[in-house]
């Protein structure tokens, strides 16, 4: 596929490499972001072992984020607030910065099927007040399961729920994740709506621990055409 290359910091944990090797496979050039530049190749080459012809490289988180007018931040809630500090001088205006965060309470030691409250509302408005000025930010990508992200011999038939203030930038993230075959991304509404969409990531992982599986969301009723 053509277009800029795909950043994603925080792309050596789980969602970040599962994510790396759904759009490699898709097509997409990808720069896996991480504190450490050689544990970000590192990553990358586990990709290039598993998708033949994948244009992918690793890179320093605030080398990674200036390279891709779309960036995905793949992180634990714990690390989100310093990264974003950390970027400060790396986003630009005119980038879509893709939240996946979720407030998760074993950010703190908890439960992860307890959701930590964001003076902010949602991890998503947080980001909004910390990235530069001219960065939108977009909500996605929280009841993906990472493992079956990471498992290219899975079958994905999931919902993406995007959440943003303005249609354009949605749509621009919609094209990306919907590249990824079983994937439909969906229009959740506003940028503050993202609170709800990441209560149900602790929903769903109290559902697959009791279930042994790794179940996502699918909403019914929706017209052929989204975007």
């Amino acid at each position: 596929m053509s277009g800029s290359p795909i950043p994603i910091v925080g792309g050596t944990g789980a969602l970040g490499f599962g994510l790396a090797l759904r759009l490699a496979a898709a097509g997409h050039e990808v720069v896996i972001g991480s504190r450490d530049a050689g544990r970000a190749e590192e990553a990358a080459a586990k990709v290039r072992e598993r998708v033949s012809n994948a244009r992918i490289a690793g890179a320093a988180n605030a080398d990674a984020a200036p390279l891709g007018d779309v960036v995905f931040l793949t992180v634990p809630f714990r690390a989100q607030s310093e990264n974003l500090t950390n970027l400060k001088g790396a986003l630009r205006e005119g980038q879509i910065l893709v939240d996946a965060t979720v407030p998760l309470a074993a950010a703190v030691s908890g439960k992860a099927t307890r959701l930590l409250g964001v003076p902010q509302g949602s991890a998503a408005e947080q980001a909004q007040e910390m990235v530069p000025d001219g960065v939108e930010v977009i909500s996605a990508l929280h009841t993906v399961d990472a493992a079956t992200l990471s498992d290219l011999d899975a079958d994905l038939d999931q919902d993406v729920l995007v959440c943003g203030d303005r249609k354009a930038p949605k749509a621009r993230v919609a094209e990306i994740v919907g590249s990824i075959p079983g994937l439909r991304p969906v229009n959740a509404g506003a940028l503050e709506t993202a609170r709800f969409v990441e209560a149900l990531t602790p929903l769903l992982i109290s559902v697959n621990i009791r279930n042994k599986t790794h179940a996502g969301v699918k909403l019914t009723g929706l017209p052929d055409e989204l975007w």
